[in-house]
């Protein structure tokens, strides 16, 4: 078993010790995904950590877009609970990289792929979305990797 596995189930212990109904019922919803997603696997293969990480922000951006739909419908206490279950499970991600980190990474990708400007898009992406594993949300990567190859023109 995994540490961030391993972390998941000590964590549901605790809840259920302490009667923690939020923290609770996330991490059996995020247990359920994780039982799931190893039956899709097969029983042979393991989960990795970043299988597990990726589920996990698959999960935070399923809470925050049912949040806003809900804020637009006006039911501000279901929005609020569902953002609150999203920076619970956050807590579960790797650290996020600073601006200053990430624009690092995007410098060296396009350096590494020789980006001329926007048409080397999905080559910059594709590099630094695999160097930041997790790190740091896709649409973020993408408005960096953006604002860097508008430069590349001016």
């Amino acid at each position: 078993m995994i540490e961030l596995e391993k972390r998941l189930s000590d964590d549901l212990v605790a809840a259920m010790k302490s009667r923690k109904e939020m923290e609770l019922s996330s991490l059996r919803m995020l247990k359920a995904e994780v039982q799931r997603a190893k039956a899709e696997k097969g029983r042979s293969v393991e989960l990795t950590e970043d299988d597990i990480v990726a589920l996990i922000q698959r999960l935070v951006k399923q809470r925050r877009e049912a949040a806003d739909q809900y804020t637009l419908v006006g039911a501000g206490d279901r929005a609020a609970e569902e953002l609150r279950e999203a920076l619970f499970l956050e807590t579960y991600l790797p650290e996020q990289l600073s601006d200053e980190e990430l624009e690092h990474i995007v410098e060296e990708a396009g350096a590494f792929v020789k980006a001329a400007g926007p048409k080397d898009m999905g080559k910059v992406m594709g590099k630094v979305m695999a160097a930041v594993k997790g790190r740091a949300d896709g649409k973020r990567v993408r408005s960096k990797v953006h604002d860097y190859l508008q430069t590349l023109v001016e």
